[in-house]
């Protein structure tokens, strides 16, 4: 099977990269699970833009100061600059942002945000609208339920992918592979990843010499429903505390100006580590308060978010819920250039959440990961049709690989808890030692495959972690 290009990956930065290439050109999107089980899917705040040209400086600054100024200022400029043409693309593709009665397209603002530039789409369900348009605008095929177990090198150039579905492992060639994959979610005890976001693709890569950075920037949600069973936990939008919604203790004491003088406005890692640190001094609950919210209006805005609550039996906005911090996005991934090509290697790209592109530093700025998304999508899919080479035609023959054995489960469940309670918000030196010893000890036992793809990403994690000594923006080392 040989096509001009395979993209593994059906979230934002994969179908808006498949919709760059017209339909001569032999496209197939390679999806993990099924259509609809993303993170863009779960996405609720909204889509990033600088408004004009006059914003672009101050979007770069937001971003560069959120991100603790360890962003690529040049990719951050890249981005933004091309985030008005983005938005215009979706626009004229068909595409429909929240409006006012005028039609005036509706900005909202969020934390850390110096003005109002957060475009939204069906009031807090902006992923999914996006999500459903992407998917009907491709025009390619989409390979569902099919896993990525390893990419196929000619030297350094990349040819194809080796995949597993339904039990069955093929080979899958192509002239060009673009990685938009996500993030490392399920490495984790509680986050609000898709289920099926668990950090394998970063583990082909390491196998295969392709550099990782930054992958300590691991970046905690502040306002999340932890209440429920299951490990991908709800969502409570940064837009609700952009326009208005308070965080508070069981007797309602507003604690977070105790900590940052922009309260709820703060950046996300100064906020959820707030929130870990005053709810555990103080042994007390946390809650996210509705109260500055009239009923229609919060209706409207966050329909999703209140359907959910009363399905659950809470009252919003009247009454308030309980929140906590969880695992939400991965900064740091495959080391990429302003294209979104692979250091080092050919024909072979990383885009979205799987990419490190240096956009975001050391912190996302709230918003800016679909726009990053769609922005490098772009890029890589240009440079693939300007940079073309011709058909490889060459095949490698591989042995089959044991996905699972016995015991993977229960180890995948060990390193999902030490992974949350070492080298979650608040890390030290002897945790991250103690987690290093544990995927040594288990990299060392009799595992499957993709247990052990998992346990190598975590690893690059943990690595990274001690080698940054001092604390920056997500990272924060506790000392002993």
């Amino acid at each position: 099977m040989q096509y001009d290009v395979v993209i593994i990956g059906a979230g934002v930065a994969g179908l808006y990269a498949s919709m760059q290439f017209s339909t001569d050109k032999k496209v197939l999107i390679i999806n993990k699970a099924y259509p609809w089980e993303c993170n863009t899917y779960y996405a609720q705040g909204g889509v990033t833009t600088a408004r004009d040209s006059n914003d672009i400086d101050l979007h770069v600054k937001d971003t560069i100061t959120a991100g603790a100024t360890l962003c690529n200022e040049k990719a951050v400029r890249v981005m933004s600059e091309n985030s008005i043409d983005v938005i215009d693309n979706l626009i004229k593709s068909g595409f429909e942002f929240d409006k006012d009665d005028n039609g005036e397209l509706l900005y909202t603002k969020e934390a850390a945000h110096s003005t109002e530039r957060i475009l939204h789409a069906g009031g807090d369900a902006t992923g999914r609208y996006l999500h459903h348009f992407l998917l009907k605008s491709t025009k390619h095929p989409m390979l569902a339920d099919t896993t990525v177990i390893d990419l196929i090198f000619d030297n350094d150039r990349c040819i194809g992918v080796l995949t597993s579905t339904r039990g069955k492992q093929k080979a899958i060639y192509a002239n060009n592979i673009i990685i938009a994959s996500g993030g490392i979610g399920s490495l984790f005890d509680v986050h609000t990843n898709a289920k099926k976001i668990s950090g394998e693709l970063q583990g082909i890569a390491a196998l295969h010499d392709i550099e990782l950075e930054m992958m300590e920037m691991t970046q905690f949600h502040p306002t999340v429903f932890v209440s429920n069973s299951n490990a991908q936990k709800l969502l409570l939008t940064e837009a609700l505390r952009g326009e208005g919604a308070k965080i508070e203790d069981e007797s309602g004491y507003r604690f977070l100006k105790d900590y940052h003088k922009d309260e709820e406005l703060a950046p996300r890692d100064i906020v959820s580590r707030a929130i870990f640190s005053y709810a555990k001094n103080h042994s007390t609950q946390v809650y996210l308060n509705f109260e500055n919210f009239s009923n229609e209006y919060f209706q409207k805005r966050f329909p999703n978010i209140s359907e959910k609550f009363k399905s659950l039996g809470f009252n919003v906005p009247e009454q308030r819920v309980p929140i906590s911090p969880a695992f939400h996005y991965s900064i740091g991934g495959i080391k990429t250039d302003l294209n979104g090509k692979v250091i080092n290697k050919k024909n072979l790209y990383a885009i979205g959440e799987v990419a490190s592109t240096g956009v975001h530093g050391a912190n996302r700025l709230a918003s800016n990961s679909l726009l990053e998304g769609l922005v490098f999508a772009s890029l890589a899919s240009k440079e693939i049709l300007r940079d073309e080479k011709l058909p490889l035609q060459k095949s490698i023959v591989f042995s089959n690989k044991l996905l699972f054995v016995d015991g993977d489960i229960d180890k995948k469940n060990e390193l999902r808890d030490i992974m949350w309670h070492n080298v979650a918000i608040e890390r030290t030196t002897e945790g991250l030692l103690e987690t290093l010893e544990f995927i040594n000890k288990t990299l060392n036992s009799n595992i499957g495959w993709l247990l052990k793809l998992r346990l190598i990403t975590a690893k690059e994690i943990v690595q990274s972690a001690i080698k940054r000594k001092k604390s920056i923006g997500v990272h924060f080392i506790k000392e002993s």
